[in-house]
This record gives C-alpha cells, sequence and structure tokens, in this order.
C-alpha cells in the first residue's frame, strides 16, 4: 500500500490536531503517511520531502503548522502537488499562523482551513483524490449523507424537549 496522502506536522506537539485528519482518511481507507518535518529545523529535509513526494506517489499534502507557519508555504513552493494548511492554535489563539498561511505570494497558493481544522482538510484532499477516484467520492457521498443524518436526528430530538413557551 502507497500513501495518497501526507500528513506534515511542524512538531509532534501538532498531532493531537493532525489525528482528526489521520481519522477520517483511515475511515475513508484512503492510504497516507505522517511526519514531522520543521520549515525552520530542518529545511533539508522539507525540501527533500517536497520535492520527491509526487515521484513517491502522494497526491495531496496536509501540511500543520502553528505560530509563524512556514511550513506549508515552505512546501508548496517546491511542489506543483496540492498542499492544504492547517494552522494550529498555539500562541495569538492561532491567527498569527492562520494568516501566516493564507497570505501566499503569488504563484505559490496553498488552501488553507479554519485553525485547528485538520478534519476539513482530510475532506479537501479526499475530495481532491476523490475527483479521479469513484470509490473515494462514494465514501465522501455516504459521509455527506451521515451528516445529514445527524441534523435530522437532532431535529427529532429538539421536538422532544419541552418549554413553556416553546412552540412545536
Amino acid at each position: 500500500m502507497k500513501p495518497l496522502v501526507s500528513i506534515i506536522m511542524g512538531s509532534i506537539s501538532d498531532f493531537q490536531v493532525m489525528e482528526d485528519a489521520a481519522r477520517i482518511l483511515d475511515d475513508m481507507e484512503i492510504p497516507f503517511e505522517m511526519n514531522a518535518l520543521s520549515a525552520h529545523r530542518t529545511p533539508g529535509e522539507v525540501e527533500q520531502f517536497a520535492k520527491s513526494a509526487d515521484q513517491r506517489g502522494i497526491r495531496v499534502i496536509i501540511a500543520a503548522a502553528g505560530m509563524a507557519a512556514h511550513l506549508p508555504g515552505v512546501i508548496a513552493s517546491m511542489t506543483i502537488l496540492p498542499v492544504i494548511g492547517v494552522p494550529v492554535k498555539s500562541s495569538l489563539e492561532g491567527l498569527d499562523a492562520l494568516l501566516s498561511i493564507v497570505q501566499m505570494p503569488p504563484g505559490i497558493p496553498v488552501a488553507t482551513v479554519g485553525i485547528n481544522a485538520a478534519q476539513n482538510a482530510a475532506l479537501l484532499a479526499a475530495r481532491i483524490i476523490g475527483l479521479h477516484d469513484e470509490r473515494i467520492a462514494e465514501s465522501l457521498k455516504s459521509y455527506k449523507e451521515g451528516l445529514k443524518t445527524k441534523i435530522i436526528r437532532a431535529n427529532d430530538e429538539l421536538k422532544n424537549i419541552k418549554f413553556r413557551f416553546k412552540v412545536e
């Protein structure tokens, strides 16, 4: 089994956030790898990873980083693969990381999800891969139906909650 998605985090402390992405990919049976690489502490390894990812069969890279959050942009500058940035809340409520990832210069696109939104990053990666993989596209359809079912159940539960002035 070869990985299709690479989950990269700036440090192991980001695992708590990125575990959500791993669970989604695992549930959808999308092979993935996970590594810790730092744009500042291991720049040579980041370059080697980014320049070889497509040759290894990676189709999408999910890169998480906090604070200055250079990792997603540095990776995007070295590959033509889609890179999805996950800003991690570590300081300034994660706004520093969000702005660092979303404000990329022209020619270096990084798709960016919300702060700590690793689940959405994995779903976006699945959508990208699902464009050319019917099995993954079907998994996404099932996932979306599950979201719909949750809301229908929530409304059924809300109907049973009683207040004196609540109109049925």
